[in-house]
């Protein structure tokens, strides 16, 4: 296993330089309606603290501490295992976020559909997994043209069937795609029964590969699959023999013949078992130089449910990674004021489904700030607990002697940050003090 090379580096696009000046007004979550329209970029110099009451809530925010570290402690596991990464851009949706994500390192940005790549696309990144099969007549349309247009994408695709590999191959032909020097790159992507999408088996797989074999204008660069569905008590051994499958694929694939010529990529690992993506896929000992690419998407984030519980089991699997310094921290969290307090044990708080994420976890109450005091710190919230939400309030239950009242701010940590940012088209940065340093747009 090797490293391939690193993402094509280049100066901020214009489209990103246009992003900074994008205005924002009261339109947005959480900007007063009395502010004169403002440019994202200025946001840092506005001098906004969240606790200070500077902006309307509820507010969605990330700790710049937090996103430091997590992708510190990234970058060092990618060292320790050889692998790399292609963090999921689905999570965020943040142009902003990608470009962060490309200078810690990251060698690509997956999506997960065309419109996604086509955000990417606008703002200019240049080595893309659509980590999907690519269907229909506009979404391959736009592809074929952009690799038409830009002779620097490099883009990556997936195959589960030999149907969709003709498919692609004709349509690669009539788009005039150019022939080995310019293939479209596909991977062959790896299921499991009662799963998602992906080949069944091995010779469907064999089958699969010998058709893109066949086309002088398609590439298989790889193999693929998404672990992240298997679940239950046994989970990991699931996913460790599903992996298996993925290396016994590839070799199989390699002994016939059929991958391109190259380095060939191993991909699987979202944000749940990439350490054992990494150990599995990287002990396939292919003959090519082989490259392991993982696709977290909410590494950066981190969140305070479902993915600090999966975090936990990394750590329990794969104890060696506890040398890499303290573990990933939540950076994302929602605040909202408590807006009534009509039972003794009952607290309303003004945020809702359509403010966070409630797919897998409730959102968390943690800490707590009553507007004025000094010093402007948040305390520690305990023993209180999210039980329901509405479309814009949430129940909270909470213990009879709770301090909180009327007015006061509530820190919620989220779980699946997927499905909270995709609810926020503006979200906030501060630091440890909650001051505003920046904001980022997200494109849903």
């Amino acid at each position: 296993m090797s490293q391939p090379s690193p993402h094509p580096r280049h100066p901020p696009t214009a489209a990103l330089r246009d992003l900074e000046s994008s205005l924002i007004d009261g339109r947005q979550k959480s900007i007063p309606g009395h502010l004169p329209p403002l440019a994202l970029g200025e946001v840092a110099a506005q001098g906004w603290n969240i606790l200070a009451e500077d902006l309307t809530l509820p507010v969605a925010l990330l700790r710049e501490s937090a996103l430091a570290h997590n992708a510190a402690w990234m970058k060092a596991f990618q060292a320790h295992t050889g692998a790399v990464m292609a963090p999921h851009g689905k999570t965020t949706m943040s142009p902003q976020l990608f470009a962060r994500q490309l200078d810690d390192g990251a060698w690509a940005m997956t999506v997960g559909t065309i419109q996604q790549l086509q955000v990417a696309r606008h703002y200019g990144f240049a080595r893309l997994v659509l980590a999907n099969q690519l269907i229909g007549k506009q979404a391959i349309a736009y592809v074929m043209e952009e690799l038409a247009r830009d002779p620097g994408f490099e883009f990556h695709t997936l195959v589960d069937s030999v149907a969709h590999a003709q498919m692609l191959a004709t349509a690669a032909a009539a788009h005039g795609l150019e022939q080995l020097t310019r293939p479209l790159r596909l991977l062959l992507e790896c299921g499991f029964m009662g799963g998602r999408t992906g080949v069944r088996d091995l010779p469907t797989a064999l089958a699969v590969a010998r058709a893109v074999k066949a086309s002088p204008h398609l590439a298989l660069v790889g193999v693929e699959g998404f672990e992240g569905l298997l679940s239950g008590p046994d989970a990991a051994a699931k996913v460790a023999e599903f992996l298996d499958s993925m290396v016994q694929t590839a070799r199989a694939v390699e002994a016939e013949g059929l991958f391109a010529p190259g380095r060939v990529l191993l991909s699987a690992g979202g944000s749940a078992f990439y350490d054992l993506a990494a150990a599995k896929l990287g002990g396939a000992g292919l003959r090519a130089e082989t490259t392991v690419l993982t696709r977290s998407g909410c590494y950066l984030t981190h969140d305070s449910g479902s993915y600090a519980e999966h975090f936990g089991r990394v750590l329990e699997r794969t104890p060696q990674l506890k040398g890499l310094g303290d573990g990933m921290r939540p950076a994302i969290e929602v605040w909202a004021y408590v807006q009534s307090r009509p039972e003794p044990t009952r607290a309303l708080v003004t945020i809702g489904k359509r403010d966070v994420g409630y797919d897998q976890h409730l959102p968390l109450p943690h800490s707590w700030y009553r507007p004025g005091t000094q010093p402007r710190r948040p305390q520690p919230l305990a023993g209180h607990r999210c039980t329901g939400l509405n479309d814009q309030h949430a129940y909270l239950e909470l213990p009879a002697d709770s301090p909180l009242a009327v007015g006061d701010m509530v820190g919620l940590g989220i779980s699946h940050p997927c499905l909270t940012f995709d609810k926020w088209p503006l979200v906030m940065r501060v630091n440890d003090d909650y001051d505003v340093i920046g904001a980022i747009r997200t494109f849903f």
